[in-house]
């Protein structure tokens, strides 16, 4: 009985369907529950750093679990709280906003991978770890950000609020403004890859070496831009609750825990988009993926095609949360910007120097192509 379930599922009408649903559900689940773990992470991180305990008064029978059920606590205030739409408000653009801003970041999930091809026993084609793996998955993650403009914009425009417009203009300069950084910082790497798959751009990295050794500007400048991008801390002009009125001054309940949950997941895709082109993605220095059946030695140790998947894929994990504590270490660090000297660090600033760096990367791939 379980051999012939094996055999349907591994078979080429089910399998593509069957393990598709099997990867949309991991990678889904990752994502929707980013907010809650990196909301709860932001808190107990700020408090470490303060000196203080943090939230940790909300509780079930007494157990508060380190501060999680406070977010729990959170989420069911959204969920009841009154949905208010302002009278003078577009009532379905108002409500679409908010959505719009969380399934563009979420959607960009698609496209990226987690992890190398693997090859099962009886497949005659190995699966790929990404739920719509394309050649062009760069391109579609910029396209899939650069719509989340929108959400921010209509947030503020559709409120009938003053202010709330003012945000929305002044969030959207700041998107579209580093958008161009964004992905002049990229060129250089992208120069050298030949290639805007995120898998091709690992297995250069395998053959070669990490992206942030050959292209140290670019990380540094991309990792920069995607903070303000992320609208985070010291960038957090659209919205600077404690100074500003921001873009999404008009929401309350779901609809305004929606924004913060786009800013976390955007958090974790940048986070996950830096280890694929800069930190060499799922790839660990001296390990190398065997065929099955065979055994490759890694720190004295004989690995076989099993351990050696489930090491890459947990040290691909392992980048990406170091990423995201590190803009959360940022994030409570750094004092906020004025708005004018973040549109002079951009233009004036990173925008050269991404030119520059695009130079030098020709002009090296030009006398050293190798």
């Amino acid at each position: 009985m379980i051999q012939t379930i094996y055999d349907l599922i591994t078979g080429p009408t089910w399998s593509p369907l069957v393990f598709g649903l099997i990867k949309t559900t991991f990678i889904m689940t990752i994502v929707m529950t980013s907010g809650l773990i990196l909301s709860w992470v932001e808190r107990k991180q700020s408090a470490i750093m303060q000196d203080r305990i943090g939230a940790n008064r909300a509780s079930i029978l007494g157990i508060s679990a380190l501060g999680l059920v406070n977010n729990l606590a959170d989420a069911l205030k959204g969920i009841t709280k009154e949905d208010y739409i302002p009278p003078k408000a577009n009532k379905f653009l108002h409500t679409m906003a908010p959505f719009l801003a969380c399934f563009t970041a979420t959607a960009a999930f698609a496209v990226l991978p987690f992890g190398g091809e693997i090859k099962l026993p009886g497949m005659a084609q190995p699966i790929a770890l990404a739920i719509a793996p394309m050649d062009a998955s760069l391109l579609f993650v910029f396209a899939m950000l650069s719509i989340g403009v929108y959400g921010v914009v209509l947030s503020g425009y559709v409120s009938g609020n003053k202010y709330g417009t003012l945000g929305a203009l002044r969030a959207s300069a700041q998107m579209i403004s580093y958008e161009v950084a964004t992905g002049l910082t990229l060129l250089g790497a992208l120069m050298m890859y030949q290639s805007l798959d995120f898998r091709v751009m690992v297995q250069w990295q395998q053959d070669h070496c990490w992206g942030i050794l050959c292209q140290p500007i670019g990380f540094v400048l991309f990792m920069t831009a995607t903070i303000v991008e992320m609208k985070r801390v010291p960038f957090d002009l659209p919205e600077a609750e404690s100074e500003i009125i921001g873009y999404s001054v008009e929401y309350s309940g779901m609809k305004f825990m929606l924004f913060l949950m786009a800013e976390f997941i955007e958090t974790l895709l940048f986070s996950w988009i830096i280890v694929l082109i800069f930190l060499g993605g799922w790839h660990l220095p001296g390990l190398h993926m065997p065929d099955p059946g065979q055994s490759t030695q890694w720190l004295g140790l004989s690995l076989g095609y099993g351990p050696v998947v489930v090491i890459e894929t947990l040290a691909f994990v392992g980048k990406v949360v170091f990423l995201c504590w590190f803009s959360m270490l940022i994030r409570w660090s750094l004092p906020r910007f004025r708005y004018d000297q973040i549109m002079h660090l951009g233009w004036k600033i990173m925008l050269p120097i991404a030119l520059g760096n695009v130079v030098l990367t020709s002009v090296a791939i030009l006398f050293w192509p190798k």
